[in-house]
């Protein structure tokens, strides 16, 4: 299974951003997961398109075996520089380097929109143990927030038809599919505190403006730094942490 263009060219070249600007996650929420997998020593947990690390790194404190499977290079990369304790694989949801029923936990951040949900959960389910979990978990943009409008307002004309989890599309395959059972969601409150150079990098992070033709790309870099040079530090960027768990049936 390949990776969708825009994501394979984007996050390659924008994956240094994406390291610096993109928010962690609350330690609630890393808790919860912690929780719902069962993270313990003795167990292996899998970081689906794990991007930089931004999960992976949270989760090497639960003891646990932890993988991080990633198809684009750059992004690998710099996984493999700031999360060391953590083995790094190249592949895709839908093609896992994995045996069979050979994890114990697979969680997917930022990421499950991107898949072919259908291809991935049938992957997911023949990597897992019995009794196997997962859960995905997003930092959603908070849209009452003017500043996220502000951005949007910028960067909109570029989305296209560009994944989204917004949408919700990725739950109706995966509720239909009968490989899995719903175990919960919750939501936390996340902040994200930056300064102009980090709002740039937040935002060039996007896949579809980290792929723009290098003119273009220079236009948003621009009128994000106007825009930041409107605000008054410290920046803050509102988003809701959303997570959901599933068992292996």
């Amino acid at each position: 299974m390949s990776v969708h263009e825009e994501a394979r060219i984007g996050f390659q070249q924008g994956a240094g951003a994406y390291e610096r600007g993109r928010p962690g996650y609350p330690r609630a929420a890393i808790e919860w997961l912690e929780r719902q997998l069962r993270l313990a020593p003795g167990r292996t947990v899998v970081d689906v398109a794990a991007g930089t690390g931004k999960l992976t790194r949270e989760l090497i404190a639960s003891g646990a075996t932890v993988v991080a499977v990633e198809p684009v290079g750059g992004m690998r990369a710099v996984l493999e520089r700031v999360v060391p304790q953590a083995r790094a694989l190249e592949g895709t949801a839908e093609r896992l380097p994995l045996e069979d029923q050979s994890v114990d936990a697979i969680v997917v951040a930022q990421a499950f929109h991107w898949f072919d949900t259908s291809a991935a959960l049938a992957e997911f389910h023949r990597v897992l143990r019995a009794g196997g979990r997962f859960a995905v978990i997003w930092n959603r943009r908070r849209q009452d927030q003017p500043l996220h409008d502000a951005i949007d307002e910028i960067i909109g004309p570029y989305r296209g038809n560009t994944p989204s989890h917004a949408r919700g599309e990725w739950r109706d395959p995966l509720s239909a599919s009968g490989l899995f059972t719903a175990l919960g969601e919750v939501e936390f409150s996340n902040d994200q505190i930056v300064d102009a150079d980090g709002l740039l990098d937040r935002v060039v992070s996007i896949s579809f403006i980290a792929a723009l033709a290098p003119a273009e790309h220079e236009r948003v870099v621009a009128r994000i730094r106007e825009l930041a040079a409107g605000l008054e530090p410290p920046i803050r960027l509102g988003y809701d942490t959303e997570a959901y768990a599933y068992q292996r049936a």
